[in-house]
């Protein structure tokens, strides 16, 4: 029993005034319930119709328990219990503990006027009306706290529930799981779809300080199976999104419809692989393209540069060097010979050798594939 419960045990009202309290309680708790009614916005239109009887059934209760504590016939677990379950309702209910400790206010005024009413005339001492006005508000500070206690941990049990939905949702969104099942998962964890996803690769360790600094809808992993972890950006200003990143490690993603981010997720990923300066994936489009299947880029590469590798290796570099400056200006020989720092002479003289080595320089489809072939640096 606490404190301030043991101390409304130790009133002891006599059995005349006990009974003259009894028969005003319903009147007593209509009182209450209407006064929270009209004092507390919150509650306007939540103590009508069936919740309006619950309550006023609740108050009486509360306020017979408080009697039967101040007559020395119970104990104070049940009103405590009672009072931390309200707290948790509240919370079920969407109201906040500041409207709930309002109506405790309102309440433990309304009931200390209509019981003082009837403990004066009942023929209570008028010491003991003093002592019995500090107790009844003591007993009310009690049950509040009960209540903000219950409302407390509801919040902190919602919260771990929905922090779990939200990374399970996550997970099923980087391992693109189908549509039907990444809304059901966004609506358990009570997430609004975005119309896109960017995903943010980083190191577990930067994922939730990150985080901190975003979106507070963005996803949020860190505990992925390379030490590394992932944010998931909802509908991101990209320019924004990388100044707020300058100071990470970081590597940003595509913007993508939210059921695809795992598309965003593994560019991310293969731009990390390819560098370990990437951050922006945009700005590195023709890499990750060239490089997306590596074993296909060296047979294409083996097989379009072919006629080179009967040259010698410096020879081979050198017309090399000149075919992709001259696919890449489209055979100006100004731009090309500036881009070589050579004389447009000696591009001239390169490109026949080339011409001897690719009599189908002309061809498109030749084009096309030696633009690839020579598209990045390799070796």
């Amino acid at each position: 029993m606490s404190h301030a419960i043991r101390r409304v045990s130790e009133l002891a009202l006599d059995e005349t005034t006990v009974t003259a309290l009894r028969a005003a309680l319903k009147t007593t708790a209509d009182e209450v319930v209407q006064a929270i009614i009209d004092e507390v916005p919150s509650y306007a239109n939540a103590l009508s119709g069936h919740m309006g009887a619950t309550i006023r059934r609740a108050v009486r209760t509360a306020l017979g328990h408080y009697l039967d504590l101040a007559s020395g016939n119970a104990t104070g677990g049940d009103a405590g219990d009672a009072a931390y379950e309200l707290g948790r309702g509240e919370v079920r209910d969407g109201r906040s503990m500041d409207a709930l400790l309002s109506a405790y206010r309102v309440g433990a005024r309304v009931a200390w006027r209509c019981l003082a009413a009837g403990a004066v005339p009942a023929g209570l001492p008028a010491a003991e009306v003093a002592k019995f006005a500090e107790l009844t508000f003591a007993y009310i500070d009690e049950l509040s706290a009960a209540s903000a206690a219950g409302h407390a941990d509801e919040l902190a049990a919602r919260g771990r529930a929905q922090e779990r939905h939200l990374e399970h949702l996550a997970r099923d969104l980087l391992a693109g799981a189908s549509p039907d099942v990444l809304l059901a998962s966004a609506q358990r964890a009570a997430w609004q779809p975005p119309v896109s996803l960017t995903a943010v690769l980083l190191p577990a360790a930067q994922a939730r300080p990150a985080y901190r600094a975003l979106d507070p809808s963005t996803l949020v992993l860190d505990d992925l199976p390379d030490a590394s972890g992932v944010l998931l950006v909802p509908d991101a200003d990209r320019s924004h999104l990388l100044r707020q990143l300058t100071d990470r490690t970081a590597v940003v993603g595509p913007a993508r419809p939210w059921t695809r981010a795992s598309a965003s997720y593994a560019r991310a990923l293969r731009a990390r692989s390819l560098s370990s300066d990437i951050r922006d994936t945009e700005d590195h489009l023709p890499e990750l393209v060239l490089t997306a299947d590596a074993d296909a880029f060296a047979d294409l590469r083996a097989r379009a540069l072919a006629p080179l590798r009967t040259l010698p290796a410096a020879t081979a570099r050198r017309l090399e060097e000149t075919l992709r400056a001259w696919l890449l200006h489209q055979g100006r020989r100004d731009e090309v010979a500036a881009a070589l720092f050579v004389h447009p002479q000696t591009v001239r003289y390169r490109m026949s050798q080339v011409r001897e080595l690719f009599p189908d320089l002309a061809s498109p489809h030749r084009v096309l594939e030696l633009t690839l072939a020579v598209g990045l640096r390799v070796g």
